[in-house]
């Protein structure tokens, strides 16, 4: 009886399309590819995360190194940041105080920049009221938790209406930062497309002992959104 179990074990085996033989069939298959490829798995398991990483890169994050002092005192030079890609996907939009990295091309630079932005389509943007602040429709903001220490909100004056679908940024060392400030008589006066925006930064990944989220400050929070502006 015995005799005749194992075999008839051994026969449902056999006839199981979805057993063993299959799984040595894969098995075999990628022992076969990875004596192919020079340095065999290990290769193939670092193209495998290779990709996996350029998946991330093109479609969910991206990294960024900081290439100069017009973030700080938040973000210094060399700092690494991860860029999220997908915040404004699916009809999201940048909101004001978003840390954002952009490709300047055409407008700032032949560069990728990050600012921060300060007014969305529809705002009316101003500087500055009679304590040296910021105005935007009308709303006075206190950006001094952010600002690098000393500066000012802005050693020049300035009076705007952001255009639909564009964005108006600063650098928060204002008196180091390139921004929407010094382009107003540029092509697209300063204002950068929402179109143009990678994504917003996100966390600082290096060095680790500045590591840590990058949070949207609560300076905007009550500023009023103006009459069809973008949101």
């Amino acid at each position: 009886m015995d005799t005749e179990a194992a075999q008839q074990t051994e026969r449902d085996r056999s006839s199981d399309p979805t057993g063993a033989p299959e799984e040595r069939s894969r098995s075999s298959l990628l022992s076969r590819t990875a004596r192919q490829v020079p340095g065999g798995r290990i290769t193939l398991t670092l193209l495998a995360c290779m990709g996996f990483v350029l998946l991330l890169s093109l479609w969910v994050v991206q990294p960024f190194e900081i290439p100069s002092g017009s973030m700080e005192r938040g973000l210094r030079i060399g700092d690494r940041v991860l860029v999220n890609k997908l915040a404004y996907r699916f009809g999201a939009r940048p909101q004001r105080g978003d840390v954002v990295v952009f490709d300047g091309s055409g407008y700032f630079g032949d560069a990728d920049y990050v600012k921060r932005v300060v007014g969305v389509g529809g705002d009316h943007v101003v500087c500055c009221d009679k304590k040296g602040r910021i105005k935007v429709n009308g709303r006075s903001v206190d950006e001094s938790s952010f600002l690098y220490p000393g500066n000012s909100p802005s050693d020049v004056p300035f009076d705007a209406v952001v255009p639909k679908g564009t964005l108006f940024v600063l650098g928060d060392h204002r008196a180091d930062s390139s921004d929407s400030r010094d382009h107003l008589g540029s092509p697209g006066g300063g204002m950068i497309p929402v179109g143009r925006v990678i994504g917003r930064a996100d966390w600082i990944v290096w060095p680790a002992a500045h590591s840590g989220r990058i949070t949207r400050p609560g300076a905007y929070a009550r500023v009023p959104d103006a009459d069809g502006a973008d949101g």
